[in-house]
């Protein structure tokens, strides 16, 4: 098939799934045309499984030391160039279009009548999952942001719901944990803030990765730009990580068994969900602001939960070649079926 991928670029997990599941369409020798929207392209990296690929600005939100800023992201809005990308799109040939959460590529789909797949976490929340921070305005979002004819949610537990696991990447044998390395991913707390609150905790190596030019490194605080293969490697050997409350690195982290702590980004729905999910499943911690005696807690415990999940990303491929996108649930309960 011909077909259009939208990717959603302002979290890098939406961006290592859709890598996960693009590579394995390509294998099966599907015409692939990639959509990122989202982000600055000159702040994109390893992306040469998606090209040749399309940068769009797409719509985001605008977040200020962990908290999204409501006001700000509707200054920054562009709904005029928004709908001029989807107009001057050309979808001729095009056999199906596939969102993962991307508001552009759903729009093209809807305006030329295309059947659109869903695949991400935020899909899950058509179904009866935890919930928090939950508000009509947060589920409006939710609902409208990038809606497709068959949505297919992932979340690490089922609920006893038709949704799927996570899909994460392939790791070949992991090294054995380094005793109190630490990975930290928080992309929307302000690095003196992320330092401020690790400094004290001087027995343990902190590998702390932001929008940096360049490797930094004061004691046991290593600050390091962001890197597709660095941040494995750190990812693969860690004893723990903390993180905000996104979905895909901390599938990861549930797939190498490594202890978690996540900060939800405040005033997010689906983060603020993902907290209580994670916590609820006895699968990590959760903080609600930046705070060391959660960070305490946190390092004084031994090994994480480890999740053994199956080759999402391949069932899921398979599944679309098949074209009959109405068995959702069959699909879902042969991933579960794999999942120890």
């Amino acid at each position: 098939m011909k077909i259009l991928y939208g990717v959603q670029g302002t979290g890098n997990g939406h961006i290592s799934r859709s890598r996960e599941i693009v590579r394995c369409l390509k294998d099966d020798g599907h015409d692939l045309r990639v959509v990122v929207s989202g982000r600055d392209p000159t702040l994109l990296w390893d992306m040469e499984i998606f090209e040749p690929y399309t940068a769009l600005r797409g719509l985001t939100f605008a977040t200020h030391r962990g908290r999204i800023q409501y006001l700000q992201t509707a200054r920054e809005l562009n709904l005029v160039g928004f709908y001029a990308d989807i107009r001057a799109f050309d979808a001729r040939g095009l056999d199906l279009v596939i969102s993962d959460y991307e508001p552009v590529t759903a729009r093209i789909a809807r305006r030329h009548r295309l059947p659109s797949i869903g695949i991400g976490h935020q899909y899950a929340f058509c179904h009866d999952i935890p919930v928090r921070g939950q508000n009509p305005l947060a589920r409006c979002i939710l609902d409208h942001f990038a809606p497709v004819d068959y949505p297919i949610g992932l979340h690490w537990h089922h609920f006893e719901q038709p949704i799927l696991p996570p899909v994460v990447p392939e790791f070949s044998s992991p090294p054995e944990p380094v005793p109190n390395k630490i990975l930290v991913y928080l992309p929307f707390e302000g690095i003196a803030d992320i330092l401020r609150l690790l400094g004290p905790f001087d027995a343990h190596a902190f590998f702390i990765y932001h929008q940096l030019q360049q490797p930094e490194g004061t004691g046991h605080l290593n600050l390091r730009p962001y890197s597709r293969d660095g941040f494995l490697n750190d990812l693969a050997d860690c004893s723990g990580v903390i993180t905000n409350a996104g979905f895909e690195l901390v599938s990861e982290a549930l797939t190498l068994g490594k202890k978690i702590l996540v900060k939800p980004l405040a005033g997010q729905m689906e983060q603020l969900s993902n907290a209580a999910a994670l916590t609820e499943l006895n699968m990590g911690l959760a903080m609600k602001r930046l705070d060391a005696t959660a960070v305490e807690r946190f390092l004084g415990k031994p090994d994480g939960v480890r999740v053994h999940y199956p080759n999402v990303a391949r069932l899921i491929a398979d599944w679309i070649s098949k074209r009959d996108w109405g068995s959702v649930a069959e699909l879902a309960r042969a991933a579960w079926a794999q999942t120890h």
